[in-house]
């Protein structure tokens, strides 16, 4: 089936990220499907680890939860992420297209499932001890995550190390620029639909 050969080849990526996104870009064998079912599948994950991880791990009251929230610790940092990124590559002489770099974030997710899926399942027989242990493969995933999507970003925009480290860096610089303008532009328009309804109220109690 070829959604499930599509699938196989995002595990390449992951254990092999050279040859992987290499190809992705230049063999186009990076789907964006992969890349979004990728993203939701994070996005479930978090969801069951928040809800279904062991009690010595899980500081969450479950009457708090609410799985909407992931969006916004997953999906909206994932796309800010490729929208500060392609603004900020574009005007950097890079080379990767706003697709490819849907695609390489999105690939560079999957450890995030590979390991928090079976460690979920982990913290319910492990003891306070062995919490540590638990500990260990949640920064595992995500250093393997990091690894990932500086490989992709390097390969895609085609950086040297520094100027991949660089434009990282400035990316995360970018996306809380991006986050200041949108809740400026939010409250401003907050400010002035109240100030169209007080005048609205004004003529109404004159006429």
């Amino acid at each position: 089936m070829r959604f499930l050969k599509e699938a196989r080849y995002s595990l390449h990526v992951a254990f092999h990220p050279f040859d992987g996104f290499w190809d992705l870009k230049y063999e186009n064998k990076g789907k964006l499907r992969i890349a979004l079912v990728i993203l939701f599948a994070v996005t479930v994950t978090m969801i069951l680890k928040r809800q279904y991880a062991g009690y010595v791990v899980n500081f969450n009251h479950p009457l708090e939860l609410n799985s909407i929230d992931e969006l916004k610790y997953i999906v909206l940092p994932f796309l800010l992420w490729c929208i500060a990124n392609w603004s900020l590559t574009t005007l950097m002489d890079g080379e990767g297209k706003f697709k490819e770099i849907v695609i390489a974030t999105g690939y560079a997710m999957l450890p995030l499932i590979l390991v928090y899926l079976p460690n979920m399942l982990l913290s319910n027989v492990i003891t306070l001890r062995e919490a540590s242990f638990y500990y260990l493969l949640e920064s595992a995933a995500a250093i393997w995550f990091m690894w990932l999507l500086f490989v992709g970003t390097m390969t895609i925009h085609q950086y040297t190390v520094t100027k991949t480290i660089f434009t990282m860096l400035l990316t995360v610089v970018v996306m809380g620029v991006i986050i200041f303008l949108g809740l400026l532009f939010f409250s401003l328009i907050q400010q002035i639909v109240s100030f169209v309804y007080t005048i609205y109220q004004e003529l109404s109690l004159r006429s």
